[in-house]
């Protein structure tokens, strides 16, 4: 581990620069809505209950408003990302409806409806709770954040304050498919504010949630246009992934959903068996294996020490929630997640 410690971060509070305007406990700091997290944690727990696949869910809806998005980190955590992208920050863009906007986008094609009616829940006890106080933003941030806990992953803090977008735009989205080249997605990582850590880092929800068979048939039949599949793919995986997925999609029917960590499956446990996989080259997605292509040391460190891995991603997903968010006077206090105020059909 002394071998390896240099290369993490030294850092275990937030740089000021990475979360302008914002705090913890702001709501209970300006005596808005102080119980909010207890608020939300509740309506999170409820739906995890039912269905543990909420906590991949959220971490994809979270990270495609971000367009970083994610977590497509977590589009690729379920085509996380699924998901990055990031050209308006975590302003609850994705949340609204309409038939140009995010929501609509390609990309969030495989995000389903289901959660976003969690997100109304969430917001529709909260206007009862706390009139106009809390941000549709803040809620996504604390819904995933819980969800995670849920399945696993740290307690992180989570640093509020965002105010809500007032408009959503499809061709915002600017972030990479799942299916994209490692230099693609930390190119565009960089470009957002995030280096290599944080991109290795977050890549880690793949530990959860699953992707469609169209963004891996490259590597299970004709990698690089050979005809062939990816050579750096495990052969036992190879063959159970070609058993799901068939050389094309049923004529019809919907493209098949494969677990991103086929050892942790229905279980939905956050757990740093992905980075296990990467070592043992059983990565589903091509741009998790490539993750091992000069990050061997934080790979390892990742797969052999579960805290570490714990800690530096509350850090990074911190990082990343406090990109580009509107604070203070910008932006509005959604009534509905789903519509701006100005277009709310329920105020006159």
């Amino acid at each position: 581990m002394s071998l390896h410690v240099g290369y993490l971060r030294a850092a275990v509070t937030l740089p000021p620069e990475d979360l302008p305007g914002l705090m913890r406990h702001f709501y209970k700091k300006i005596n808005t809505c102080k119980n909010v997290e207890a608020f939300v944690k509740h309506q999170v727990t409820l739906f995890w209950k039912k269905d543990r696949n909420v906590t991949a869910k959220l971490f994809k809806l979270l990270y495609s408003d971000f367009s970083l998005e994610e977590c497509k980190v977590f589009s690729y955590v379920d085509e996380l990302i699924s998901e990055i992208g990031l050209v308006q920050g975590c302003d609850a863009s994705i949340l609204l409806d309409g038939s140009n906007t995010e929501k609509t986008a390609a990309q969030n094609s495989g995000l389903g409806e289901r959660i976003f009616e969690i997100i109304d829940k969430i917001k529709t006890v909260l206007e009862i709770r706390c009139p106009r106080a809390v941000s549709c933003a803040d809620i996504l941030n604390l819904a995933a954040r819980d969800a995670a806990h849920l399945a696993g992953a740290p307690s992180y803090p989570v640093f509020l304050g965002r105010r809500d977008g007032l408009e959503s735009n499809a061709t915002w989205v600017d972030y990479p498919s799942p299916s994209s080249s490692w230099d693609t997605v930390e190119t565009y990582f960089n470009t957002k504010g995030l280096d290599q850590q944080d991109l290795v880092t977050l890549l880690g929800a793949h530990t959860l949630g699953r992707t469609h068979c169209q963004f891996i048939r490259d590597r299970l039949y004709n990698f690089s246009n050979t005809g062939k599949p990816d050579p750096s793919m495990d052969k036992s995986l190879l063959k159970d992934l070609r058993q799901q997925c068939p050389p094309s999609a049923p004529n019809g029917k919907e493209d098949t959903l494969v677990y991103l960590n086929p050892k942790n499956g229905p279980q939905y446990k956050f757990t740093n068996t992905y980075y296990k996989q990467v070592e043992s080259h059983q990565s589903v997605l091509g741009v998790d294996q490539q993750a091992l292509w000069g990050n061997y040391s934080l790979v390892d460190v990742y797969a052999n020490y579960f805290e570490q891995f714990r800690r530096e991603f509350a850090l990074s997903i911190n990082r990343m929630g406090g990109l580009k968010v509107l604070t203070g006077k910008k932006g509005e206090i959604r009534r509905n997640c789903r519509f701006t105020n100005g277009k709310n059909p329920s105020i006159k």
